[in-house]
């Protein structure tokens, strides 16, 4: 064999060179999860006085004010960017009346993080109404059953408010109602919160992913579900519509929920996006991956950040994570 033919028999190019040790391979890396990009969503429950486990999410609770506030305190240390919180009221009614009740339990528990760790974090508070009402809807019910659009668009102006005096550095409606963003913007500003921001679920899905959320936060419908105001997974050019409306009426970032079963939506809102992207990794991603950990079909903590990476890598700036305290000690 000459030299020729040995030369020809073998690669030029070769990737794999780039790929001979850990340092070389974090050093070429197109794809980086930083702590800072992550936020936790958390769950805290009127009338507790201890955290209640949540079945379907191992290693999830129900907060009280004190071990929320904790929680709160571990996620700031570990350099996570932000918290969600959701609550869960011991009284339902149905127009959700706790919901922007100055003493209502969200609206405590943002007074509660915004001394704890306003400073070192940013205090986000989910916007809607399925926790509150009791039928389990997204706002408040005409005589059909259907969600009234335009009297929840009231409903959420006065949530938005009491959220931002209460200490809320960030409102997220979440109900996925036409106008919300512009009824939400128009009653911060009339409350005197013009710099508060508000991060629209602007593309959220009618997702069987959502299940064990619904036992953590207490709000499954009683009746009927959510197909008639959230979005059919087989589309994606109306969550382009449904993006572009909610930053005309001034969303300052927006939402894709799921996450890993849309991160084709994620990578096309990101694309077209003028303003920062989040997505959602719900509460049944984490619950397949805890479940299949559990019985040691795969690797937990590479599960994690594997699919932590892969949100990024679509194009998503925040991602909202079950995980983040512990995945931003992970990845420190």
């Amino acid at each position: 064999m000459t030299s020729n033919d040995h030369d020809a028999a073998f690669p030029v190019v070769r990737p794999r060179r780039l790929r001979r040790g850990t340092a070389l391979r974090r050093l070429v890396s197109e794809t980086r999860v930083l702590p800072e990009n992550l936020i936790l969503p958390m769950f805290v429950k009127e009338g507790l006085t201890e955290p209640v486990a949540i079945s379907s999410m191992p290693g999830q609770v129900q907060h009280t004010r004190d071990s929320l506030r904790k929680a709160a305190r571990e996620a700031a240390e570990a350099g996570v960017g932000g918290l969600m919180l959701f609550g869960i009221p011991e009284h339902k009614d149905s127009v959700g009346s706790q919901a922007d009740d100055p003493d209502g339990v969200v609206q405590v528990a943002l007074r509660d993080l915004a001394s704890e760790v306003g400073d070192d974090i940013v205090v986000m508070a989910d916007l809607c109404l399925c926790e509150y009402t009791d039928h389990g809807h997204c706002g408040p019910l005409e005589t059909d059953g259907h969600v009234n659009n335009d009297l929840t668009l009231e409903r959420y102006a006065s949530i938005a408010a009491a959220q931002a005096e209460a200490g809320a550095a960030v409102v997220a409606p979440s109900g996925m109602m036409d106008g919300q963003v512009a009824a939400i913007r128009a009653g911060l500003d009339r409350a005197g919160h013009p710099g508060v921001p508000i991060l629209a679920y602007a593309a959220k899905y009618a997702s069987v992913f959502y299940g064990p959320f619904r036992e953590a936060a207490e709000g499954a419908p009683r009746f009927g579900d959510r197909s008639g105001y959230q979005q059919d997974p087989a589309n994606v050019r109306e969550s382009l519509r449904e993006v572009a409306l909610d930053v005309a009426e001034g969303a300052d970032m927006v939402m894709v929920k799921p996450g890993l079963a849309y991160l084709d939506v994620v990578a096309k809102v990101a694309e077209s996006s003028p303003v920062p992207v989040s997505a959602y990794q719900v509460s049944g991603e984490y619950a397949m991956i805890e479940a299949a950990a559990e019985k040691g079909w795969l690797d937990r903590e590479r599960a994690i950040l594997e699919t932590l990476t892969s949100y990024r890598r679509a194009g998503a700036e925040q991602i909202l994570t079950y995980w983040a305290t512990e995945a931003a000690r992970l990845l420190r």
